[in-house]
């Protein structure tokens, strides 16, 4: 159960904002909930303006990444862009792709296979990379900044490495000719929080100001970076680093471009995820449609082919591959409910397992491609860290992939517990390893002693902060209209959360999708009737159908577009009986 946070009521404030915004109350309440205290906070709040991007020269090592990629590529250079497997990498790789193919480079890419190579930079690449030409300008996005050894042998080798990403570093930095990264130590950044598509765009952008007047792009550079803000936002929703600032404006103009994106790749994707022709998207249809497309090719062993994907500009090429990506998905979308409820009965019938505080599940017939979901749904399930491992029986190793919860920091833990890893890699709430069989049991028992002088059972208690508590009647389509405009959501700016108590059932829940994962529910308060969706909690039917009391209801407010008609539909978060949930003492309604 979910312990609801519902934040403070102010009238006072609710008043003002209704007032300055010429708003509905509800649109006043959420600002109010969320510490926004006048009119003027509220509009530069909801504001995006694509001028607010800092220049890429604040962003760590970019000015001397651009001078590099710029020289080789006057001197005819091969510059070889190495990317990742999932779909920040492959939109990272693409942008780089993009920008220097359209100034006339000899670009090529390389993905590492996420089964034989793993993870980051790798020392057979490198060698493969240099014997074919050791001339050529390596580049990495979204990796390298941990790959020590690997930055070793590459400065050994004589190959000349720029590293560019955004994740956790290593004890040192790696020793190569420049690094680029938001956090860089010793260097001021404008903003901390970009993705590798984010950095990738802000080196691409430097780039094209090189290669204009120093400061400003040429106008075909110019039109490249609209179209590349498209790539950048799926990178950074798919990466589900924080919605805010500099994020939030690659989101929303990322968006936009979607529609008019001259990427043929990007149209194809586009059309078989059935957004072609939708009049608006949003930050959710990167998260639950293109990026599981793009992410399935990485979890299957073809992320090279969505590179290809977003980079081709042949479009009977792009729909097959976009076609391909479409299937490949609901394979991984398969195995993904298999492997979940594999790790769930694991969990159910062991007893030790259920009272660890951080779960550590190993299984031979698990696909290391789609282990990092299922943690994540087995963390959520279980309420605690999780780790899944696929194990190769033949070599007596295995690959791990880890989520956090609560706000453990995953990766603290990882680096605490190294002794029992080969690798490992990644950050607080997300990380990934590589372990041999017997050292998985030492490893658990290590990671979970750990977790208990580090996780605080009353701080990292299952819950859920509510915007405010509201009558289904508040819910009108145009009140439910004006809290879109708080999007695009995400990571740390996420949809306006409400509660409302006392609704009764219209008709027995209805289980949905594949598997029947999904739930439906339609709910009453007074005159109102809304339909509730409730995604990969399906089994919430049978209880809810046999709860005789009235409910209250934990849920964000959405508009679901069909048939041209926009109704106002209820995402369920969490349900109780209306006798046991956990209210404020005086709730107000928004109106």
């Amino acid at each position: 159960m979910l312990r609801w946070n519902f934040a403070p009521h102010d009238s006072g404030v609710i008043a003002r904002l209704t007032r300055e915004l010429r708003c509905a109350p509800l649109l006043a309440q959420i600002l109010a909930a969320r510490g926004v205290p006048g009119g003027d906070a509220a509009k530069a709040l909801l504001s995006t303006n694509i001028a607010d991007l800092a220049d890429p020269q604040t962003l760590p090592g970019a000015s001397a990444a651009a001078d590099r990629i710029v020289a080789a590529l006057q001197n005819g250079r091969r510059i070889t862009v190495y990317g990742d497997y999932d779909v920040d990498g492959v939109t990272a790789t693409s942008i780089l792709w993009h920008c220097l193919k359209l100034a006339g480079a000899r670009v090529d890419y390389y993905i590492p296979c996420r089964f034989d190579e793993g993870y980051g930079l790798n020392s057979d690449a490198i060698r493969q990379l240099h014997d074919e030409d050791p001339e050529r300008l390596l580049v990495t996005v979204d990796c390298g900044v941990a790959s020590l050894e690997e930055a070793t042998l590459a400065r050994e080798l004589g190959l000349e490495l720029i590293v560019t990403d955004h994740h956790t570093f290593a004890p040192e930095l790696p020793d190569v000719d420049v690094v680029v990264h938001p956090r860089l130590p010793g260097h001021e950044t404008a903003f901390e929080d970009l993705c590798g598509a984010g950095v990738a765009f802000k080196v691409a952008w430097a780039i094209c100001q090189r290669l204009g007047d120093g400061r400003k792009a040429s106008p075909p550079m110019r039109e490249f970076l609209k179209s590349a803000v498209s790539l950048a936002a799926m990178g950074t929703v798919g990466d589900v680093v924080p919605l805010r600032s500099e994020n939030r404006i690659l989101v929303c103009y990322g968006l936009r471009a979607m529609r008019e994106s001259p990427l043929t790749g990007l149209t194809q994707l586009l059309e078989i995820a059935k957004l072609k022709d939708k009049p608006t998207l949003s930050a959710e249809d990167i998260g639950f449609s293109l990026a599981p497309r793009i992410n399935a090719a990485g979890r299957l062993g073809q992320a090279r082919l969505a590179v290809e994907l977003l980079t081709t500009d042949n479009a009977q090429r792009a729909a097959q591959i976009a076609q391909h990506f479409d299937e490949l998905n609901k394979t991984r979308q398969s195995v993904e409910r298999k492997m979940f409820k594999q790790a769930r009965e694991m969990v159910d019938n062991d007893e030790q397992l259920r009272e660890q505080r951080v779960l550590v599940l190993a299984h031979a017939d698990w696909h290391v491609g789609v282990i990092g979901i299922v943690a994540g749904r087995i963390a959520e399930h279980f309420e605690r860290p999780a780790i899944m491992i696929a194990l190769d029986e033949s070599s007596q190793t295995g690959q791990g992939s880890g989520r956090t919860h609560g706000g453990f920091d995953l990766h603290a833990a990882l680096t605490a517990c190294g002794e029992h890893l080969e690798r490992f890699g990644g950050h607080k709430a997300a990380a990934g390893l590589r372990i041999q069989k017997p050292a998985i049991d030492p490893f658990r028992e290590a990671v979970c002693d750990y977790a208990a002088g580090a996780i605080d059972d009353n701080a990292t208690m299952a819950s859920i902060d509510v915007d405010a508590e509201v009558q289904l009647a508040d819910l009108t389509h145009r009140a439910v209209r004006e809290l879109e405009t708080l999007g695009p959501f995400g990571a740390e700016h996420r949809r306006p959360v409400l509660a409302a108590t006392r609704v009764q059932l219209v008709e027995p829940p209805r289980k949905m999708g594949g598997g029947e994962r999904h739930l439906s529910l339609r709910v009453r308060q007074g005159n109102s009737v809304l339909r509730c969706v409730a995604f990969g909690k399906g089994e919430w039917a049978d209880d809810i159908a046999a709860c005789d009391a009235p409910l209250s209801i934990c849920f964000s407010p959405s508009l679901n577009a069909f048939n041209g008609y926009e109704n106002v539909e209820l995402q369920l978060i969490d349900w109780q009986p209306a006798s046991a949930a956990q209210l404020p003492d005086a709730c107000q309604s928004a109106v």
